[in-house]
């Protein structure tokens, strides 16, 4: 990303969030990386006053308390949040969730590969989609 701001990856398993901090290291990105666990964490997080606002949001679908379709639907209703983008990142490739996803406001929808190479080329294309483009509010 271009700017300093932080970027908040919700993504209930470890493995694969450690997976997304290997490929942002390896392609050095520079923005911190804020993890959450599951929707209700991220809510909380996002409320905080003393955090910063993310530049964008990576959401996992499958996750407990509050899965990402959830949190999405809420994220989108919220006049402090709903500009802020987000990007689903997940393993799902049901037609249903993509149709939800953009129907909710996602501003991108990619599969999670296992291959580490391909992950990699998912999270290059994803910051450089976001380093090239317009962001609201200063993002």
């Amino acid at each position: 990303m271009r700017n300093s701001k932080p970027i908040l990856l919700l993504e209930d398993d470890r493995v694969d969030a450690m997976t997304v901090r290997r490929a942002f290291k390896e392609l050095k990105v520079t923005n911190p990386l804020v993890s959450s666990m599951n929707g209700k964490e991220a809510f909380k997080h996002l409320r905080s006053e003393g955090n910063e606002k993310p530049c964008i949001i990576l959401l996992d679908l499958n996750m407990p308390k509050m899965n990402g379709i959830e949190f999405l639907k809420i994220a989108k209703a919220d006049e402090a949040l709903k500009s802020i983008p987000v990007v689903v990142l997940t393993t799902s490739k049901t037609a249903r969730d993509v149709v939800e996803s953009f129907k909710l406001g996602a501003a991108g929808y990619m599969v999670k590969s296992v291959d580490y190479g391909k992950f990699v080329e998912t999270v290059r294309t994803i910051d450089l989609y976001w380093t090239l483009s317009e962001l609201p509010n200063g993002g």
